[in-house]
């Protein structure tokens, strides 16, 4: 493919100063039209035998993002709610990666969304965003998208949400995200984009979610899913390789 700004052409790095992911789990025939056929679903298969897949719901507190090598000065802050599917992806030399499939993202910055929609192919939008902090807890609210989520760190034990697909934090980490890896699919030219993020200090902690509510699953026309898992973690320097396409043959 000819070069295109949308290839993420060069490393970007950032700092995550907070970043907290729901996991919600489907049955996994609801998600498997939702992936390029390049792609399969990461799943995970329950005591009961039922396949389950995941879509994450990513709200970060992303500071300095810019080129890499350019001054912390230069760089965007802003906040993204994104919302991405677990996959799977064999390359051409036959390694297999996990990593993340991009349904939609979302911004408090306009800025960042007309930049984000130039650079990547993370279909940005821009709403509106109130987040607060009071003491333990983290609330995050968008009227237009239909977003309010209030999660809570208490001291002590934290229990996995009524009904998760997982019987144990450790399983549940597997899908805590965010993976090594997102793809795009260009089928013209049967070519994967495959960008690779690096981080630092990655150590999610469970916390209890008091209220999650989105307008996402119903405008995508997808069920109503069910909370898997929650967690979250600060202080993340985190950055991302330029990007690179490799060839897919079906």
């Amino acid at each position: 493919m000819a070069f295109s700004l949308k290839n993420h052409p060069f490393a970007v790095t950032a700092f995550f100063s907070r970043s907290t992911v729901l996991t919600y789990a489907f049955p996994a025939n609801q998600l498997a039209d939702r992936i390029p056929p390049c792609l399969q679903l990461d799943t995970f298969r329950d005591a009961q035998g039922r396949d389950w897949a995941f879509v994450a719901v990513a709200m970060v507190q992303t500071n300095h993002l810019r080129p890499a090598g350019f001054p912390a000065w230069l760089g965007n802050d802003f906040f993204l709610v994104g919302y991405r599917i677990f996959v799977t992806y064999t390359t051409s030399m036959g390694k297999r990666l996990r990593g993340l499939y991009i349904l939609k993202s979302e911004t408090d910055k306009l800025t960042m969304s007309l930049l984000g929609n130039i650079f990547t192919h993370y279909n940005y939008t821009h709403i509106d965003l109130s987040v607060s902090d009071n003491g333990s807890s983290h609330h995050i609210v968008s009227r237009r998208s239909g977003l309010d989520i209030s999660v809570e760190q208490p001291i002590g034990e934290v229990p996995l949400p009524a009904g998760s697909t997982f019987t144990d934090w450790k399983t549940a980490r597997r899908y805590a995200g965010p993976l090594p890896f997102t793809f795009t699919y260009y089928p013209t030219t049967q070519e994967v984009l495959i960008i690779e993020g690096r981080r630092e200090n990655w150590t999610p902690h469970p916390v209890v979610v008091q209220q999650h509510k989105t307008s996402f699953w119903a405008e995508s026309g997808l069920e109503t899913p069910l909370l898997a898992s929650a967690f979250t973690v600060q202080n993340i320097p985190y950055s991302w390789k330029k990007g690179r396409l490799d060839p897919w043959k079906p």
